[in-house]
């Protein structure tokens, strides 16, 4: 019989079995500890990626390395664990070129999954937009280096039948990547080839002609989340005094596809409550082309990427009282972002001198003086003007739209649906 020991957990008593590893007895007990490295069957464990974090007994270490003995204290779910955790997942948000629309594994991705289950609205951290190399040569996956994160899963679980390796860590350092032995990545079953792109908790593994897309709700992590009082949690605005009277809202498209407005739309008959309890002012909704007055609320979709851009953004932050950043590209960039690991002269190259649609003679470059002169990458609103609030989504749920809104401008409490709070 198991020896039993008793441990404490954020103030919780619970008897666990002697040497069980941290994150199987916090489970067990519905404690949710995120991990993105972690995998009960790797023994010993990763202890990579760091977003366990706990403190234990005076000490902060990752959960997943810990087995559990007499009079164990740990913390869990402390405000400065919660926000050195969110800190984790934003720098590798961050470090790495995960646009989730994009993304063959959007829906099924263990770091868009943890994003979204410590809420993370927007990083902290500038992204570096790294061009990394994608490595085709593999003859059934595709290595997409831009994503991976480095958590040592398929350098340990991926063998041939014959009990040879095809991931191994190459170079030192900070220009450490995960290479591919192209002889045994050959050898390695249809079955195996899988494996190693579920257990990637990104979408750096592909396998050709196997990742295919499904339907919203369709998706591992689409509609429930693994904590159980995840939407008990409320959301309130703090130091912002609601106005009184009816609100004036202004709005703008930026460097966007006009999705995050057609989301707003999307708020369906709620919108007899907007008509009645806000005004808009300059709009694409109204046409207003100038500010007739100074407004409550700007709501900003798109990205910046080129000088009127900018020149837009500054005026709505001179005439709003609160800033929002609507969807990803406001957010940090986004789809158009996609450019920013090119050289802008590559782009405008490959857009009006290479490209295979223009007319015979008409190659070359638009110069003018009214022409907005374009940025050398696409920028996050954040980057040029002070931003109060994020909704983030590629749309955005419409429910999440106007429950933050109605947040903002009257101070009304809610809470967002798991099934709500999406990258894309």
């Amino acid at each position: 019989m198991a020896e039993m020991v008793n441990i404490t957990i954020d103030g919780k008593s619970i008897q666990a079995e002697k040497g069980k590893n941290l994150m199987q007895v916090a489970k067990e007990n519905g404690i949710f500890i995120p991990s993105l490295c972690y995998y009960e069957h790797i023994e010993p464990p990763l202890g990579t990626c760091r977003v366990c974090t706990c403190k234990m007994n005076g000490k902060y270490n990752p959960a997943c390395t810990e087995k559990v003995s007499e009079g164990l204290v740990v913390e869990v779910n402390t405000s400065e664990l919660t926000d050195t955790r969110k800190a984790l997942v934003e720098m590798m948000f961050a470090e790495g070129n995960h646009i989730c629309p994009a993304c063959e594994k959007s829906g099924n991705c263990d770091l868009q999954h943890m994003g979204y289950e410590l809420g993370v609205s927007s990083t902290r951290f500038q992204h570096l937009f790294k061009d990394r190399l994608i490595d085709f040569n593999p003859q059934r996956m595709v290595m997409e280096h831009n994503r991976c994160i480095k958590c040592l899963r398929c350098v340990v679980e991926v063998k041939t039948s014959d009990g040879k390796k095809v991931f191994n860590y190459q170079e030192r350092g900070n220009e450490t990547f995960v290479g591919i032995d192209y002889e045994q990545e050959a050898k390695l079953t249809k079955e195996q080839a899988l494996n190693a792109m579920h257990i990637c908790p990104t979408g750096a593994i592909i396998v050709r002609g196997e990742s295919l897309a499904a339907p919203f709700g369709d998706r591992k992590f689409d509609m429930e989340s693994v904590q159980k009082d995840y939407n008990k949690k409320k959301t309130t605005h703090k130091n912002r005094p609601p106005v009184m009277g009816k609100k004036i809202v202004a709005t703008v498209s930026l460097a966007g596809c006009f999705g995050c407005h057609m989301s707003l739309l999307d708020i369906d008959e709620d919108l007899l409550d907007v008509v009645e309890l806000i005004s808009f002012d300059k709009s694409p909704l109204t046409d207003f082309k100038e500010f007739t007055s100074r407004c409550h609320i700007g709501i900003i979709e798109g990205g910046v990427c080129n000088s009127e851009n900018v020149e837009t953004l500054r005026k709505f932050r001179e005439h709003c009282d609160i800033l929002v950043s609507l969807g990803e590209c406001s957010v940090w960039g986004g789809l158009p972002s996609m450019r920013n690991s090119i050289p802008l002269s590559e782009c405008l190259e490959e857009a009006y001198l290479n490209s295979a649609t223009s007319e015979p003679g008409a190659n070359i470059i638009p110069y003018h003086e009214d022409l907005p002169k374009i940025l050398d990458r696409v920028y996050a609103c954040n980057e040029i003007v002070k931003i109060d609030y994020y909704i983030p989504g590629c749309p955005p749920d419409a429910n999440h739209i106007w429950k933050a809104v109605k947040n903002i401008l009257w101070g009304e409490e809610y809470s967002i649906l798991y099934s709500e709070f999406k990258y894309d």
